[in-house]
C-alpha cells in the first residue's frame, strides 16, 4: 500500500482541508481532523481509481523533502494519506440506464471531477453503507 502525502489546511472559520500535492486539484475537507483523514483517504482512492480507468499514469509518492520544498506547501501540515484499494482489479462491466440518467450522471460526475466509473462506485459504497444490511454487503475499504 502506498503513501501519499496529504496537507491539512485551517483557517479559523473553516473546516479541515487537505489537498495532495501530487494530485494537484484534488481536495476534500473534513468537520474535524478524524472526519478530513478519512475524506481524505476516500478522495485520493476515487481520483486514482479515476486514473487507472482512464489509462493515466499514477504518479509514485514525492517525499516529505520534495513536498514541503515548495513553498506553496509550507502552510499545510503535512500527513500521510494510504491508497486503499489500489490493487483491486477493475472489472468492466455493461449497465442499462436511460439516456436522461445517465446524462445527468456524466454532468454531476464532470462537476465532482469523476469519473462516471469512480461515481457510480462511490455512489453504490454510499448507499451500501447507508443499508440495514450494510455488514452482509460491507466492502474493504
Amino acid at each position: 500500500m502506498r503513501n501519499y502525502i496529504g496537507l491539512i489546511h485551517k483557517d479559523a472559520d473553516s473546516d479541515f482541508g487537505v489537498s495532495f500535492p501530487d494530485f494537484p486539484g484534488v481536495v476534500t475537507a473534513g468537520t474535524d481532523l478524524d472526519d478530513a483523514r478519512r475524506l481524505a483517504e476516500e478522495a485520493l482512492a476515487f481520483h486514482v481509481e479515476g486514473l487507472v480507468e482512464d489509462g493515466e499514469a499514477v504518479p509514485e509518492p514525492s517525499s516529505l523533502d520534495a513536498v514541503m520544498a515548495d513553498p506553496d506547501n509550507r502552510n499545510g501540515v503535512a500527513i500521510l494519506v494510504s491508497l486503499k484499494g489500489e490493487s483491486r482489479k477493475s472489472v468492466r462491466t455493461n449497465v442499462t440506464l436511460s439516456e436522461d440518467v445517465l446524462n445527468a450522471i456524466d454532468a454531476y460526475a464532470e462537476s465532482q471531477g469523476l469519473t462516471r466509473s469512480g461515481f457510480l462506485a462511490r455512489a453504490a459504497r454510499r448507499e451500501m453503507a447507508n443499508s440495514q444490511d450494510a455488514k452482509e454487503y460491507a466492502l474493504s475499504a
